[in-house]
């Protein structure tokens, strides 16, 4: 058993009073693996007929699986592929309980690594917007990758203090989620190295920076929009505490029940555990007991806070409400061609390497800079004066007259969807040769062509590109992203 803290220790005992034995004996039973299929690339109906893993479904969310650690999903060809998110199996509720409705815009204010945004962009299959930001450098940079990974086309990856944000986008987001900094009592579990980093004054300290945010999150939130404030702390003082200081300065919101959404798993509020109002200094007068608590002894998991709050005003209306089945998914399908904003040679690059593709780009998306283009999201607002990763999908460089793609690019696309592709089984040792970045021979693999670019496929999943030339496949596999 990991040591823990005493001062921790001694509030839990008065917290949980008859249920902190089971929760200290908790401590003891070995943490849960678990994975979240990106329903962008594959349903989970389908996943579980193709992964080779030992899988067992997460009640409280319909794509999650418990897996064994022996199965070493992290170095398996469909993880390279986007498959699925490594996430522990708690941390899967908030962005479940959000939601995301395909057309509508959301933002992850606290976004990395990117378990939670990689979710909710899934669930916005392609349409809309999703802002996913840190404040760190470092770790928007781990966020960046994996909502490239994911296929996730249509998001903004920033690096913003809130603040910042808030000026920009004023009542703009239909859904925000604030998955907060904080003490990390949750986690001690499964990070034994958080447990030594903490502080009796911890929470308080997080406590106040938590307060800020909300703030901050509440300006960017559209009249009837919704906002997920979460924790994997079980302090009072960061989140029943800071939800009713939040609710007492903000009473245009309120809070709503942490309830199943609709089609996901039926009886997952049996899992949650109500919130605390008694726990309040000096009385709390918000419905606390709406809020949720994600207990290690209650549930085959971690510990978490949720409170969902919505704004006073109508629902918003998403402009595309349709949802787009993972399996028809296109990236370019637009009827019709819009008016291109650059140089008739980049143009021309664009267009002969385009020719391969099953549908056509809305060409007024597309912008190049420095010979760099991208496919610009839908975000009808001037995005100016703000720290950017990656705005829209980067799709590749013109070099001398000749379009490169993009790793990004690849993994955005369905196996169909570029007529040149070289489709290897997932037991085919080639495949993992080429995450490693080695040139390999492919002269039994059928191809689309003799030569040129070709998109590599594991059953039928993206993984990158190569460059076909006599009988070998050079390798264009990202090398920052290759097999270890």
């Amino acid at each position: 058993m990991i040591k823990l803290p005493e001062e921790f220790l001694e509030t839990m005992k008065e917290m949980l009073g008859d249920e902190y034995q089971a929760f200290l004996d908790s401590y003891e039973e070995p943490r849960k693996y678990g994975l979240r299929v990106n329903t962008l690339k594959i349903s989970p109906e389908e996943f579980q007929k193709l992964a080779p893993f030992h899988l067992e479904p997460i009640p409280w969310t319909d794509n999650g699986f418990y897996y064994l650690e022996q199965d070493q999903a992290s170095r398996h060809a469909f993880y390279y592929a986007g498959l699925y998110y490594l996430q522990e199996p708690s941390a899967m509720t908030p962005a479940s309980v959000l939601g995301a409705r395909p057309g509508e815009r959301i933002l992850d204010l606290c976004a990395a690594p990117g378990g939670k945004a990689t979710e909710l962009g899934a669930r916005l299959q392609g349409k809309g917007l999703l802002a996913a930001n840190d404040i760190s450098a470092s770790r928007a940079k781990a966020l960046l990758k994996n909502i490239e990974v994911f296929g996730i086309s249509n998001g903004l990856v920033l690096n913003e203090v809130p603040a910042k944000l808030a000026g920009q986008f004023p009542e703009f987001f239909d859904r925000i989620l604030v998955d907060a900094p904080c003490s990390g009592e949750g986690m001690f579990r499964k990070a034994p190295e958080v447990a030594r980093a903490w502080y009796p004054d911890k929470p308080a300290d997080c406590a106040k920076q938590q307060k800020e945010i909300l703030s901050q999150a509440a300006r960017m939130l559209r009249p009837g929009g919704r906002l997920l404030y979460s924790t994997c702390t079980f302090s009072p003082l960061e989140n029943e505490e800071v939800i009713a200081d939040f609710l007492e300065k903000h009473p245009e919101f309120a809070l709503l029940p942490v309830t199943p959404m609709e089609g996901e798993a039926a009886g997952r509020a049996g899992y949650f555990a109500p919130g605390r109002p008694d726990l309040v200094r000096g009385g709390a007068r918000a419905p606390l007991e709406r809020c949720a608590r994600v207990w290690p002894h209650k549930l085959p998991g971690e510990g978490h806070f949720l409170a969902l709050l919505q704004k006073e005003g109508p629902d918003p209306v998403p402009e595309d409400g349709k949802s787009v089945a993972c399996e028809k998914r296109r990236l370019f399908s637009a009827e019709k061609e819009g008016v291109f904003r650059g140089d008739a040679e980049a143009k021309a690059a664009l267009e002969a390497f385009f020719r391969d593709f099953a549908g056509a780009p809305d060409w007024s998306r597309i912008e190049v800079r420095g010979g760099q283009a991208y496919y610009m999201p839908d975000c009808r607002t001037r995005l100016s004066g703000l720290r950017f990763l990656r705005c829209g999908l980067y799709l590749g460089e013109i070099r001398k007259g000749r379009f490169e793609p993009s790793q990004s690019l690849a993994m955005a696309l369905s196996g169909r969807e570029y007529g040149c592709a070289m489709r290897f089984s997932r037991t085919d040792e080639r495949v993992y040769r080429y995450l490693r970045g080695e040139t390999v021979s492919v002269d039994d693999v059928p191809a689309g062509r003799p030569k040129g670019w070709q998109l590599v496929c594991v059953d039928g999943y993206p993984l990158g590109w190569g460059k076909l030339t006599g009988g070998l496949l050079k390798n264009k596999y990202l090398a920052g992203w290759r097999l270890q």
